[in-house]
C-alpha cells in the first residue's frame, strides 16, 4: 500500500517549512513522507513553493495536488527544475505570503457562510479572490449589508481553533455539515473541524488564520444568479 503523506499544514498552518524525504518521483509529481504545502481541495487552491537539496538545487513547486487515492500529496515541479530521486533529503518552503492570503480568505468564507444559513453548494478560494455558491432559490442580497456584516465578524477578533470528532459523532451531528455532497475520506478516524465560537464550527481540511482579525478588511464585490437556485458571493480584500 502506497506511503500516506503526513499532513504538516493540518495541526498548525503557521509552519512554512519543514525536512522531508523523496519517497517517489514520477511524471505527476514528487511524493514526500512529509510536507507544510496544502494540496489543493475544498476550494482551496494549492501551495506553491521550493524544494531545496542539501547540495543546493532548487525546485520550484507550480502547484500542489492530491493523488487519484487521495493519501499520498503531488508536490508539481516547474518544467524546468532539476530532478530529484526517491531517498533524497529536501527542505520544503511554502511561498507564505501567498499561503497567508489563501488562509485569510478561507477563514473569511466561513465567517460569510454564518451569514448566509443555507446549504453551501461550493467553493473557491485564490490568493487574491474568493467566491461560495449557495442554494438560494431567490436572492434578498446586499452586497453593502453583507460587507458590513463581514467586516463586523472580522473586527470582532474572534479565535479560531481546530478541534477533532469521530465519524460517528459526525453522524449524529448533520447539521455541521454545510456543503451539500461533502463527506469525510473513506477510512479517516477522525475529522478535523474548524470552530469559530458563536459564529461557525463545521468539518474542513483547508488552512485558517488563528484569530478572525487576522483577515484584514474585506468587500462583497459580487453577487451572482449561476442558476434557478444558485447564488454566487464574491468577496475580496478591501
Amino acid at each position: 500500500m502506497p506511503a500516506t503523506t503526513q499532513k504538516r499544514f493540518d495541526d498548525d498552518a503557521y509552519l512554512d517549512h519543514c525536512q522531508a524525504t523523496v519517497l517517489a518521483v514520477s511524471e505527476a509529481g514528487i511524493e514526500l513522507d512529509q510536507t507544510v504545502c496544502y494540496a489543493r481541495s475544498g476550494g482551496q487552491a494549492g501551495d506553491t513553493g521550493t524544494l531545496t537539496t542539501a547540495d543546493g538545487r532548487i525546485v520550484t513547486l507550480a502547484d500542489t495536488v492530491y493523488a487519484d487515492d487521495r493519501q499520498r500529496i503531488l508536490h508539481v515541479p516547474a518544467s524546468d527544475a532539476p530532478a530529484l530521486q526517491a531517498g533524497d533529503r529536501v527542505e520544503v518552503k511554502i511561498d507564505w505570503t501567498r499561503r497567508h492570503r489563501l488562509m485569510r480568505l478561507h477563514t473569511c468564507l466561513h465567517l460569510l457562510g454564518s451569514l448566509i444559513p443555507v446549504p453551501v453548494t461550493g467553493c473557491g478560494i485564490s490568493p487574491d479572490s474568493a467566491r461560495i455558491d449557495f442554494d438560494l432559490p431567490e436572492s434578498t442580497l446586499d452586497k453593502a449589508v453583507l460587507t458590513e456584516q463581514l467586516n463586523a465578524l472580522i473586527n470582532a477578533k474572534t479565535p479560531v481553533t481546530i478541534d477533532r470528532i469521530t465519524p460517528e459523532e459526525l453522524a449524529a451531528q448533520p447539521d455541521l455539515v454545510r456543503t451539500i455532497g461533502a463527506a469525510p475520506p473513506a477510512g479517516t478516524s477522525t475529522i478535523r473541524i474548524i470552530e469559530i465560537p458563536g459564529v461557525d464550527r463545521q468539518p474542513c481540511g483547508g488552512t485558517h488564520v488563528a484569530n478572525t482579525g487576522e483577515i484584514g478588511a474585506v468587500a462583497v464585490t459580487k453577487i451572482e444568479k449561476k442558476s434557478r437556485t444558485n447564488r454566487r458571493v464574491v468577496v475580496n480584500f478591501a
